[in-house]
């Protein structure tokens, strides 16, 4: 199971192993990792699973669909080129290690 690391606003760190296939929101929620709220469980419909990847893991992930970049345009905190939804980001061996930091504001 590949293991992810979350740093929210205040630098507190929690780290998950989560297994492949399994989106990086679905896990979080699951853990009751807060700054992840992931209101509309995954559809890429509402933003409130807003992370900040890592720049070392960003071109390891699939590019976004058009869908989660209109989201993205919603998003409560900036917007950052490195922004993704975490309903999209599927775990799989090649994201081992990943780092997301959490944005200050969801909703």
């Amino acid at each position: 199971m590949p293991q992810v690391t979350l740093i929210d606003a205040n630098e507190q760190t929690t780290t998950l192993e989560i297994p492949e296939g399994q989106s990086l929101m679905q896990a979080a929620v699951s853990a009751g990792v807060r700054g992840i709220v992931g209101e509309c469980g995954g559809s890429a419909m509402c933003a409130t699973c807003h992370v900040y990847v890592d720049p070392a893991f960003v071109d390891r992930l699939p590019a976004p669909l058009s869908t989660e970049l209109e989201m993205l345009e919603c998003t409560a905190s900036e917007r950052r080129t490195n922004s993704r939804l975490g309903c999209q980001i599927k775990l799989s061996p090649a994201l081992e290690g990943l780092v997301v930091h959490l944005p200050e504001l969801q909703q």
